[in-house]
């Protein structure tokens, strides 16, 4: 998109204005004012862009002119992108050679597409390269310029201020999150409803087939999922898939399965007949609902073979199936179980629209109410439209004016679009920030049903340069405003959110992606060659700038000819295609994102040095590539990298990053064999590291704790795994004190008896909200652990070696409490509960132990008898503690008194024979105290 193209031009030549770059620029001739004209040309074109972007979807002729400013744009970028990292790195060497610590003899080669020589200090052939080239090639981009600019004239524009995007972060969450609540389908509900549960003794097929049938955009999902969550109970086993197109039956195989038993190793099978096998013995006599969301046009032999398994389940069984196609309800033979999902009636439609527009329907005055029905009119009845244009009226409540704009606009008139939801969805894109349209479309170099992960996006749209029009912000910052803005607007569903650390993932709806679809063809192309003939035959261009390649699986299925890529997925090829891929990537030098994944084959085994010419690259993932055992040196050429994605790589030993300067995101958690990340105690600049191995000593053969010492700007999540007793240097100063942005650390410790002072120098921000202690075998905990007052979430597993749990009462935030596996813990006593000596006796005061908590988990405690009852005057204990599971404590006699409040509502006892003899009985002294509990389960077997 243009518009986001001009305002990284306009940064960068800002940034070849700044003192230490023209200093390098003073003997090029004219540059200085090619520079300024380009900046005064860029500024005029963007005060008329936003008109611009409005008007291509009717005019053609002003779509043509945005294309060629799109292509001059991304030169334009090329150029002054790989100017200034020149002139940066220049400077950057030149640094180094100063610097006492440099040893130049040793010094290695720089990997870059053009000649060495241009980074010899203060020599000509460097300065003659910014004389020759740079000169030559801005002088031609001026004159490119020049003619567009000239021809923006013809069109009359409009000029326009741009917006800014709105300080999101201060809005409350829950107003970006969808609502549950359903508008006019309780008749279609019940129907599915009544169809599902119905109980025929005589019925001649298991198990019966229940298609729901509706236009995409109708609410068929919602419906179902409503549906599945109201009934499921009244099954044995309930299944939810996600289906799509195309349909692969041993995907889906591959899915039941994991929701009949997740450690069920056929899983991963991509034999259909055990697959199929393996369903048919999960489900054998068992009563199932088996729930396939958005099946396209399975072929008929297909189903056939899919169905076949499913007749083993038990009477009542039932699968349902919602499509937008009628031809999928013959296809499975239930076109008399069809329910048609038609059109929603218009007061719904209007209930649902002032529900996402956050208005109360009965308070809205008649002139809003006048427009709101017309609105609603031209959605047509679609649930999807409606919900979209009530949340572009979020923002409008109380502006009549733009209400009247939204309803008088051109796009009601646009006749090319051939899906009726796409012209209100085109109404809410239009309303976007030019920004956050951009950040929007990028989401379409993933397909379908894809899990978007909100900090993962943020980077990719960061690796695009899309989050540059802050310059006051950090761009993390930026690209989660943008996200949020998103998100309110509805362009995202299915949210859910972690915890522990705040993050979001979500889904875009078939609509929403396929309207993306249509406004990106000529520049996005997704391409999976395990679709039918008629999809394969897709081959990008030149104009193609984000191209995706899927299931690869030959040598010669497919030739990369486009050479101006800015991103590369190429997801889930055999070694052969990727291998192939790879030489040619190499000659893509626009490339700024590039992922490689692998999670079906063992993927890539090594990476040409040839790489380090890409020099423009900010994101690089090769996740999946268990294969890959080490990476070139010349990936120290990648100056501008800013995420590096080595996810399950689980041949590395080790990655150089000493020279990746404006490396940010670091992921390399299940690389068991990663000893070594060389240089990363340099990059105090990081922001993300997921996964951190250390090793004993601290010499180049392993990592050590000392190398995380000033990463002070580190953020979200973090695991430090420990191997043996590493060496403590520094006089035991803090390592982990002064992270105020790690919200979550997991720490697993390698079972050495001397780990105490280990534990002492991690002593967490108290920020830290999240805390998990693994392998701890130092006896007692440190004293820190009772002072993290922020800490919402604690574990404690596998510390072997402690007979006292530490004292925990006192954490003001604490909601969640697992103990596990701390096999020397015999009693507890009022230490755990944060109660000081001669607390327990009466006092002036009131103090509450465990103020938050609601969940307790306490398990495989296998020494423990006692947890002791004790007389706690004025001491409130745990007063809102919600749901108590005690599991496969064998020994332990009984439960204090303390912890049957009102409050608790679950009460799981599992494995622990003792409690279950004492509170099981029914008519027993103990099971009354527990009888007002909801939710009782005793068993006193494990599963």
């Amino acid at each position: 998109m243009a518009g986001v193209l001009v305002d990284v031009l306009i940064e960068r030549l800002a940034t070849l204005a700044l003192d230490k770059v023209e200093r390098e620029l003073k003997l090029v001739v004219g540059v200085k004012q090619e520079i300024k004209k380009l900046t005064k040309k860029l500024v005029a074109i963007r005060a008329v862009l936003e008109d611009a972007e409005q008007r291509q979807v009717m005019e053609a002729s002003v779509k043509l002119w945005l294309d060629e400013l799109n292509d001059v744009s991304f030169d334009m970028d090329d150029v002054l992108d790989e100017w200034i990292t020149r002139v940066e790195k220049h400077l950057l060497e030149k640094q180094e050679a100063q610097g006492a610590d440099v040893v130049m003899a040793t010094k290695k080669t720089v990997c870059f597409p053009f000649p060495s020589s241009c980074f010899r200090f203060g020599q000509v052939d460097y300065k003659l390269f910014l004389r020759h080239e740079v000169a030559k090639k801005i002088e031609e981009l001026n004159e490119r310029l020049d003619e567009i600019d000239e021809n923006k004239q013809r069109f009359n524009f409009q000029q326009n201020t741009p917006r800014a995007v709105p300080e999101l972060l201060q809005r409350p969450k829950t107003t970006s999150l969808p609502n549950a609540r359903t508008f006019g389908r309780d008749s279609e509900k019940n129907l599915i409803i009544s169809k599902l549960l119905s109980e025929n003794s005589e019925e001649s097929e298991v198990p019966l087939i229940v298609p729901v049938v509706g236009l995409g955009g109708m609410g068929k999902t919602c419906l179902a999922n409503l549906v599945y969550n109201e009934i499921k109970t009244h099954f044995d086993k309930s299944i939810w898939v996600c289906v799509s197109d195309p349909f692969d039956e041993i995907k889906i195989a591959q899915a039941i399965i994991e929701e009949l038993d997740k450690d069920n190793s056929s899983k991963s099978s991509n034999v259909l007949q055990t697959l199929m096998q393996c369903i048919f013995d999960l489900i054998k006599g068992k009563k199932f609902l088996l729930v396939l969301d958005d099946v396209w046009y399975p072929k008929s032999s297909q189903w056939e073979e899919f169905i076949k398994p499913l007749h083993n389940g038990a009477v009542g069984s039932r699968v349902l199936v919602t499509t937008r196609n009628e031809d999928v309800a013959t296809l499975v033979n239930a076109t008399t179980e069809l329910v048609p999902l038609k059109e929603l009636g218009e007061a719904f439609c209007l209930s649902l629209f002032y529900h996402s527009a956050g208005m109360v329907e009965s308070s809205v005055s008649k002139e809003f109410h006048d427009i709101a029905l017309e609105i609603v009119k031209r959605c047509n009845g679609l649930p999807l439209a409606t919900k979209t244009l009530g949340s572009l009226m979020r923002n409008k409540k109380n502006n009549i004016r733009e209400w009247r704009d939204v309803l008088k606009s051109k796009t009601w008139e646009l006749k090319e679009v051939q899906q009726d939801v796409f012209r209100p969805l085109l109404l809410s894109y239009h309303d976007l920030p030019l920004t956050t349209k951009q950040c929007l479309l990028y989401c379409v170099i993933f397909p379908k049903d894809y899990v978007y992960d909100k900090n993962n996006l943020v980077e990719l749209w960061m690796s695009q340069d899309y989050l540059n029009a802050n310059r006051s912000k950090e761009k993390t910052i930026v690209g989660q405003n943008y996200f949020d803005e998103l998100l309110m607007r509805s362009f995202f569903q299915d949210i859910e959110i972690d915890e522990s650390n705040g993050n979001i993932i979500c889904k875009i709806h078939d609509i929403v992606h396929e309207f993306l679809q249509y406004l990106t063809e000529n520049n996005y192309l997704i391409l999976d060659l395990e679709m039918d003939d008629s999809e394969g035959k897709k081959v990008p261009n030149d104009q193609i700038r984000h191209f995706t390649l899927m299931n690869a699986t030959k040598r010669d299925s497919f030739h990369l000819k486009c050479k101006n890529l800015r991103t590369l997925v190429h997801i889930n090829s055999n070694s052969i295609s990727i291998d192939a891929m790879v030489e040619m990537i190499v000659q893509l030098k626009s490339l700024r994102t590039l992922i490689l994944w692998q999670w079906r084959n063992n993927g890539l085994k090594e990476i040409p040095e040839t790489i380090g010419g890409l020099i423009h690259l900010r994101y690089l993932d090769l996740s999946g590539n268990d294969e890959l055992e080490e990476l070139p040196s010349a990936m120290g050429s990648l100056y501008n990298l800013q995420t590096l994605q080595l996810v399950r790589c689980r041949s590395l030993t080790r990655i150089d990053v000493q020279r990746l300067i404006n490396l940010r995101h670091l992921y390399v958690e299940r690389c068991s064999s990663l000893r070594l990340i060389k240089g990363i105690e340099k990059l105090t600049h990081m922001q993300r590291l997921d996964w951190f191995n250390v090793l004993d000593g601290c010499d180049e053969g392993g990592n050590n704790l000392e190398h995380l010492k000033d990463m002070n700007q580190l953020q979200g999540s973090l695991t430090i795994d420990i191997h043996g007793c590493p060496d403590m240097v520094e006089n035991n100063a803090a390592i982990m004190k002064n992270k105020a942005h790690i919200l979550e650390l997991d720490l697993f410790f390698g079972g050495s008896e001397d780990e105490r002072q280990i534990m002492n120098r991690l002593e967490p921000h108290p920020s830290l909200e999240y805390l998990a202690i693994v392998r701890y075998e130092g006896g007692t905990f440190s004293d820190w652990l009772s002072s993290l007052h922020s800490l919402r979430v604690l574990r404690l597993s596998h510390c072997l070696s402690c007979e006292i749990l530490p004292s925990l009462g006192k954490l003001a935030s604490l909601e969640s409490l697992e103990i596990w596996k701390l096999h020397k813990v015999s009693k507890v006593g009022v230490e755990f509960l944060g109660i000081e000596q001669g607390q327990t006796s009466s006092s002036s005061s009131v103090f509450v132990s465990f103020p938050k908590l609601k969940q307790l988990v306490i398990d495989d405690m296998e020494s423990w008898e006692e947890w002791e009852e004790g007389n706690y005057e004025n001491i409130t204990i745990m007063p809102f503690l919600d749901q108590l599971t005690i599991r496969s404590c064998k020994r332990l006699k009984a439960l204090p008194d303390f912890l049957w409040k009102k409050t608790l509502q679950k009460l799981n006892i599992i494995g622990s024979p003792i409690l279950h003899n004492l509170y099981g009985q029914e008519n027993g002294e103990e099971r009354t105290k527990i009888s007002y509990i909801p939710s009782i389960q005793m068993q006193d077997f494990l599963f």
